[in-house]
């Protein structure tokens, strides 16, 4: 697989990766099977797949575990990504943020002890804790790079005004935000602002929940799935929202290739500092998204697609 440098510094890693929620958390919980999925982390190896994305809330706390089980024997190839700063609140069930220095040192300590690694290769802060000023919860990060039990450090879902506050304090290695054909948010401030500090950024989603794969028609899913209570993902938006994957399949048609192949490649054509991540459980899925890395979008294809109206239904 082509590769590109992960942040300013960082090793080399492959152009696709592969994001590990859905293995433990968020879609199709009935499909859920721990066996199947560490084939596919194992297979993602072989197919030359170096950057797998968790985080300790999957779960929670499961998923870390099943990846750690899943690149075991394989830790010179593989760069290893977790986050922190999201708990679940046991009164509630609802993920509640916290960004707070104490927290964020014992969760690096438990990430490691779940992955069965001495070092976090990309350590991410899930969200911004609006009651911890960033310079906090970024320093603490950048003390467990001082330490050594963290090689680079990154942000989920944030402004480019706090970007700029963290860099101020330590290099942001990575950003990793909604991006897809049908989130496009970050392409105004934060990629330009990823370029600019040689940043990579990580497009989670990068399949819109799955929908831009063009296999879902009707809003039919499980109650624990993340889709379930999504607006974009009722009958009447999924209605409204064909006319964007139709578009897709249309190019992906001309390319002999899938829809979803074409949203990936669409996005590696953004910028040399993306890597998406999308998430599987299955081995077709895995090497249909790896395959993307060798598509080649025409410019009248880019064009096409960056046409493409705003979906219906908020994102959230």
């Amino acid at each position: 697989m082509r590769t590109t440098r992960l942040g300013p510094q960082g090793p080399e890693v492959g152009v696709i990766g592969l994001g590990c929620v859905g293995m433990s958390a968020e879609y199709d919980p009935s499909q859920q099977d721990d066996r199947r999925s560490l084939e596919v982390l194992r297979r993602a190896v072989e197919l030359g797949v170096t950057l797998f994305d968790t985080a300790d809330v999957y779960g929670p706390f499961t998923n870390e575990r099943l990846v750690g089980r899943g690149l075991s024997g394989h830790r010179d190839q593989v760069v290893i990504a977790t986050k922190a700063g999201l708990v679940v609140d046991p009164a509630t069930g609802r993920e509640v943020r916290d960004g707070r220095p104490d927290h964020l040192r014992r969760a690096c300590d438990a990430s490691l002890r779940r992955l069965e690694i001495e070092v976090i290769d990309l350590y991410q802060l899930h969200r911004v804790d609006p009651a911890v000023p960033i310079e906090e919860s970024w320093g603490t990060l950048a003390e467990l790079v001082g330490a050594g039990k963290v090689r680079a450090i990154g942000l989920s879902e944030v402004d480019a005004a706090t970007l700029e506050r963290a860099a101020a304090t330590h290099p942001v290695a990575t950003v990793q935000s909604e991006l897809s054909l049908w989130t496009r948010g970050p392409i105004a401030e934060v990629l330009p602002w990823c370029e600019r500090h040689g940043a990579t950024f990580l497009p989670y989603a990068p399949l819109g929940r799955g929908f831009l794969t063009g296999t879902i028609t009707a809003a039919r899913f499980e109650p624990d799935d993340i889709r379930a209570g999504n607006p974009r993902f009722t009958d009447d938006a999924i209605a409204a929202n064909r006319r964007l994957v139709d578009e897709v399949r249309a190019v992906a048609a001309e390319l002999g290739a899938t829809a979803g192949q074409v949203a990936l490649a669409w996005l590696l054509s953004r910028s040399e500092r993306i890597v998406p991540i999308p998430g599987t459980k299955r081995l077709d899925h895995l090497e249909e998204n790896v395959a993307a890395a060798e598509l080649t979008l025409l410019p009248e294809h880019v064009a096409r697609l960056d046409a493409l109206p705003p979906p219906v239904g908020a994102r959230y």
